[in-house]
């Protein structure tokens, strides 16, 4: 029972997240503050994605980071040759994961 009251209150509070800028800006020209926060932070979050992400990287143990490093290579290549970031990424991820399972750990 827990878990159901836990999932309607997440799916509640996730649907009305979703609605509130629609609530708030009906009919209203969106504030310029709004729009410029839409184009910048989506490059902000996926630069702070990126940090997180590679920050335990140990350059000292075996694999010297590697996996993590040829990942991130494949994402941006693939990225660069088709401009599909669902691919892209999925495409970094299976790298990583082929290296780190078999072959460099």
């Amino acid at each position: 029972m827990h878990n159901v009251i836990q999932l309607i209150l997440t799916s509640l509070m996730t649907f009305l997240l979703r609605a509130f800028p629609f609530l708030v800006f009906q009919k209203k020209e969106t504030p310029k503050v709004v729009s410029y926060l839409g184009k910048v932070l989506p490059y902000a979050i996926m630069g702070m994605l990126v940090v997180y992400c590679l920050r335990n990287i140990s350059f000292l143990v075996p694999s010297y980071g590697l996996p993590e490093l040829l990942g991130v290579a494949v994402t941006v290549i693939v990225h660069v040759w088709k401009r599909n970031t669902l691919f892209s990424i999925i495409s970094g991820t299976i790298c990583y994961m082929v290296l780190i399972q078999g072959i460099l750990i």
